[in-house]
């Protein structure tokens, strides 16, 4: 009996420590991080890559108990991209897992235009000294049903921002 106890015991203090894990911290709030939230949601449009319009697709979706959001660029295409948005203390940062198979990390910085939201690199995972990367996100929201995305890409010194133009879908 007293070893069924003690079991008991043990797993109703593990149970406590894991409900205890899962406390939520407190991150302070950015406007930017608000307008992302408000993409949530699936979205059809076009890509202008190098004068060349393309279908493109985008969704975004709150996860983890609403401190990420996840984009995923392209889905169910062979170049499917996801992007993760967070908040880390004041930053809001995002991580591109990109089909360039890099991990740029950018992080928002201010602007005066309150419809755009642009990140610039911070540093990433998987980039050598010539290898080609993201160095630039910018998201402009001009309503509830629309938003551009601007994607810059920079390889051996040369920059190229691909136009990304979105309706929502749902």
């Amino acid at each position: 009996m007293g070893t069924k106890l003690t079991s008991i015991a043990a797993i109703v203090l593990t149970l406590l420590a894991l409900a205890g894990a899962d406390t939520p911290s407190s991150i302070a709030k950015s406007p930017s991080w608000e307008k992302l939230k408000l993409l949530s949601g699936s979205w059809t449009g076009s890509a202008n890559e190098g004068g060349k319009e393309l279908p493109a697709t985008v969704s975004f979706k709150l996860i983890s108990d609403g401190s990420a959001i996840m984009s995923t660029l392209g889905e169910g295409t062979p170049h499917e991209m996801v992007t993760m948005f967070h908040m880390d203390g004041n930053e809001l940062l995002a991580t591109h897992y990109c089909s360039a198979h890099n991990q740029p990390r950018m992080q928002a910085v201010a602007t005066s235009d309150p419809s755009r939201i642009v990140f610039k690199f911070k540093d990433a995972t998987n980039v050598g000294p010539n290898d080609g990367h993201m160095v630039q996100l910018a998201i402009v929201i001009d309503g509830p049903n629309h938003h551009l995305e601007e994607w810059t890409y920079e390889d051996q010194g040369k920059r190229q921002t691909s136009v990304f133009d979105f309706r929502r879908k749902n």
